[in-house]
């Protein structure tokens, strides 16, 4: 395509594309499968319900921490500018590096393959155990050329500009939100006052921690003291990363009219109104399904939340509601989701990439614009190592870690608004933190109380993802060499 000038990104991005791009970024396939784990791991419907909440409150502090940064620095790129701002080159270069190693191509990977698999249950030819190719060393499969083809769509939609992608953005996000607002408000009715609800409530504050057992069976046992906060830091892994994606939205500031006003808003009221979503879901799955089960299970019933068919809770909510349509209806609307979801990321992503290439550490072409004013190399090259990374089968791995790595990078971020309080004290800040210095200094401390729990409970994934990260730091001196 024809390039034009750098300084060319078209404004197309208002207050309420800006909150749907939080929202449809965020609401993927997540809240429909995490709480089968963290019931696992907590046994209670309050610590459920807990661990939500928490996520929404650590989510909304962050989210308006942020704020505090984009206002300073409404450039695209976002979250990598302040860290370089803050830190040094080095930490934004890894942030940048790590986001397109795996963060943002891998989620993309995920979240189009989770559309792929519950297309199969509408169309069976696309189920991943039907091979089209295999090769030894790779499989090929339905499930991955539809994930394909779905990314190459979207990121056709997003080089031919901000408003096509707005459009797709817009359509979606409102679709879902409204359907997810539907089906709480079905599950509420349905289950209200009825004998799954009253037994939750029955034993709504007794943690304890559930792992299959011999016969189709479970085994258990009770929580309290360090083991119950312990298993609450790597319970709230999972919500957290349902929650995520909120802070894709700074990477797109040059395209946002007043970002220094409307990115705080749609980070306050995108994480606002998914937090609401979430929290409210998960009181429908625990009226409408036992919190307890066993894996053996014939019904829904039977198996509980815990031990939902391949941890699929919103499915078997949704058969509860509707009975056998509830599976079909629920594919539909996960489909409906990562599509959304995928645009939202796919869009912002490329910006990060756009900012790098500016600042001479990302391959140079990636920091030139199209005819419609967006990084369409950026996206190009976003979209081949996610293509990768679909066919490789290792997205999920790697997501799992850098988990790790993640929550690091929410640390030094919010960590920044520290910095940058003493460093550069003179910037205007048209918003600042919400509850600073505390909010900002208990989201730091929770999530690294969750970090610390990764270490000593999953070493292995947790150190794995320091690694990638780490690969990045002989790449950035290979380039500030050349």
């Amino acid at each position: 395509m024809q390039e034009t000038s750098t300084s060319s990104f078209k404004q197309e991005l208002g207050l309420t594309d800006s909150t749907l791009i939080v929202v449809g970024s965020m609401i993927g396939s997540g809240i429909f499968i995490v709480s089968a784990d963290v019931l696992r791991q907590l046994g209670s419907p309050a610590f459920l319900l807990a661990a939500w909440i928490l996520t929404g409150i650590l989510t909304t502090i962050g989210a308006l921490s942020y704020g505090e940064l984009a206002g300073m620095m409404p450039r695209a790129g976002g979250q990598y500018v302040y860290l370089q701002k803050a830190y040094h080159p080095l930490v934004g270069f890894l942030y940048g590096w790590s986001l397109f190693l795996v963060i943002e191509t891998g989620t993309i990977a995920a979240v189009a393959v989770a559309f792929a698999r519950y297309t199969s249950i509408l169309l069976p030819f696309f189920d991943e155990k039907n091979t089209l190719l295999d090769l030894g060393f790779l499989r090929i499969t339905p499930t991955q050329i539809l994930a394909a083809a779905m990314v190459l769509l979207l990121t056709f939609v997003n080089i031919r500009g901000v408003r096509e992608a707005k459009i797709v953005q817009r359509i979606f996000t409102f679709t879902k939100t409204a359907a997810l607002a539907g089906l709480i408000l079905l599950g509420l009715w349905v289950g209200w006052n009825s004998e799954v609800w009253r037994g939750n409530l029955a034993s709504f504050w007794e943690p304890f921690r559930v792992a299959p057992g011999p016969a189709g069976g479970v085994t258990s046992a009770p929580l309290a003291g360090w083991p119950l906060w312990s298993a609450l830091g790597l319970a709230l892994v999972g919500p957290l990363f349902s929650s995520s994606a909120w802070n894709n939205i700074t990477y797109t500031a040059a395209e946002i009219r007043n970002p220094s006003k409307n990115i705080p808003l749609s980070l306050f009221w995108g994480t606002l109104i998914v937090t609401v979503l979430y929290v409210l879901a998960n009181v429908v799955y625990l009226m409408l399904l036992p919190a307890s089960g066993t894996p053996a299970a014939a019904d829904v019933h039977g198996r509980g939340i815990m031990f939902a068919l391949n941890d699929r809770v919103g499915t078997a909510a949704a058969e509860v509601i509707f009975g056998n349509a509830g599976i079909v209806i629920m594919a539909v609307f996960i489909m409906i989701s990562t599509f959304g979801c995928d645009n939202g990321i796919i869009l912002s992503g490329a910006r990060v990439y756009y900012a790098m290439a500016k600042d001479g550490l990302f391959l140079k072409k990636a920091g030139t614009l199209n005819k419609a004013g967006v990084p369409a190399f950026a996206l190009g090259i976003q979209c081949a190592w996610t293509l990768l990374l679909c066919f490789s089968g290792t997205y999920s791995q790697l997501l799992d870690y850098v988990v790790f790595s993640i929550l690091i990078f929410y640390l030094l971020t919010i960590g920044a608004v520290f910095v940058l309080r003493k460093k550069d004290p003179g910037t205007h800040r048209p918003y600042k933190a919400w509850g600073y210095p505390v909010m900002p200094a208990f989201f730091v401390l929770v999530v690294l109380g969750i970090a610390v729990d990764l270490l000593i409970y999953k070493p292995f994934t947790s150190w794995a993802g320091v690694g990638i990260v780490a690969t990045g730091i002989p790449a950035y001196s290979w380039i500030k060499r050349r």
